[in-house]
């Protein structure tokens, strides 16, 4: 009996420590402590003129990869030499769109010192993707570090002036060569970096929106609220129609009633005169079909803040719209994004006829006091807690 005992209890201490064994050996984040680095700095090949800068068209010297795989877990993250990526023709990633990204920036201030915008909101919202997306998890604020370490590696690439940046574009894909739908058990997250000129070179340029509510961009339950490479590419094509008919963007309408809910790859605000003659500032709610965007949550965070202005996040049909419009209730519309900071949108074509709004009539004083404010932090013309400097 004593000997039955000892082997009960010896395989029990030899399944506790297979079970601790396996649970150390899977690694379930990475470590900005075990960052490599392999620095290559070459002397940033930039315009005299930020204005001339294309849009992700350049990009810094080195880039952030961190490998995942099922067994192991998180690799080491590194900073390495931009290089081209060496995947399997059959990774996820090429086949079902297992992708997500994210779209930060970085500032140079009139101080000389780096900072980042809230950069919180877009780990936050990465993370919320790859859990969408079957990725792995990861410690966000392990991740933040390491883009904070690459920022300050590059520092060099951002431009001088209150109209320039630094675009950071962190990016989860699915890179096990199999073409099983499921889970991918490799991935890859890779942060790249490129110098960004001013959105509006000569002052702001306002668009116009094509509204056909045949094209739907998102739906409830769908990953409209997420950060994925697949709600864009289809865009492409809407786009191309919408440039066809003399518009720029694409007003995303929903539903039967025709709720307003995106502007192109932007978050959409109005501002009304209310039913009670109050000045209103409204933009569509985070239902499940809307980008729950960090220039979005800041303008209504600001002006929540300041309280100059009611502010609701409710739907608003294209019916209710065209009414505002007619009975000049209407003052403002305008788009919200990392890349614009804020659009003004000037009219829209809807049912193959135009209607003008009158947004930069008197200057668009609402839009442009968001733009200012929000400038003013990015930049360190004011202290604030959402632009942490990059040491």
């Amino acid at each position: 009996m004593s000997l039955l005992k000892n082997l009960v209890k010896f395989n029990s201490v030899k399944t506790s420590l297979n079970s601790a064994y396996l649970s150390t050996s899977v690694k379930e984040t990475f470590k900005f402590d075990d960052l490599q680095l392999d620095v290559r700095k070459t002397k940033p090949d930039l315009p005299d003129d930020p204005s001339k800068l294309v849009f992700g068209g350049r990009f810094t010297d080195h880039m952030l990869t961190i490998e995942w795989d099922s067994k192991d877990g998180w690799g080491r993250p590194k900073i390495g030499p931009l290089k081209n990526l060496e995947i399997h023709p059959a990774a996820k990633c090429l086949h079902y769109a297992i992708e997500i990204f994210e779209g930060m920036k970085a500032y140079k201030g009139v101080d000389d010192k780096v900072r980042l915008f809230r950069p919180d909101l877009n780990l936050s919202r990465l993370h919320r993707s790859a859990t969408r997306s079957a990725l792995p998890g990861f410690d966000k604020q392990e991740l933040f570090k390491c883009i904070q370490k690459l920022v300050a590696l590059e520092k060099d690439w951002i431009p001088k002036s209150t109209s320039a940046s630094l675009y950071i574009r962190p990016t989860f894909i699915g890179t096990e060569p199999t073409l099983g739908v499921s889970a991918s058990n490799k991935a890859l997250l890779y942060v790249l970096t490129s110098p960004a000129g001013p959105y509006f070179p000569s002052g702001f340029k306002p668009v116009t929106l094509y509204a056909n509510p045949k094209y739907i961009r998102a739906f409830p339950g769908g990953v409209g609220n997420y950060k994925c490479g697949s709600n864009y590419g289809p865009t492409v094509y809407v786009n191309i129609e919408a440039n066809k008919k003399g518009c720029q963007q694409v007003l995303w309408l929903f539903d039967k009633e025709e709720y307003l809910t995106e502007a192109g790859t932007m978050n959409i605000f109005l501002v009304i005169k209310n039913d009670q003659g109050e000045v209103e500032l409204i933009t569509p709610p985070l239902n499940g079909t809307i980008l729950e965007g960090v220039t979005r949550q800041s303008i209504l965070d600001l002006a929540r803040r300041e309280g100059k202005i009611k502010v609701s996040e409710r739907e608003i049909s294209m019916k209710e719209t065209l009414s505002l419009l007619e009975n000049g209730r209407l003052l403002e519309a305008f788009g919200s994004g990392t890349a614009c900071v804020v659009c003004p949108i000037e009219g829209f074509l809807y049912n193959d006829k135009k209607f003008a709004i009158p947004t930069m009539s008197k200057g668009a004083p609402y839009m442009t006091e968001f733009a200012k404010n929000l400038n003013q932090i990015q930049y360190g013309l004011v202290k604030h807690e959402w632009a942490p400097i990059v040491e």
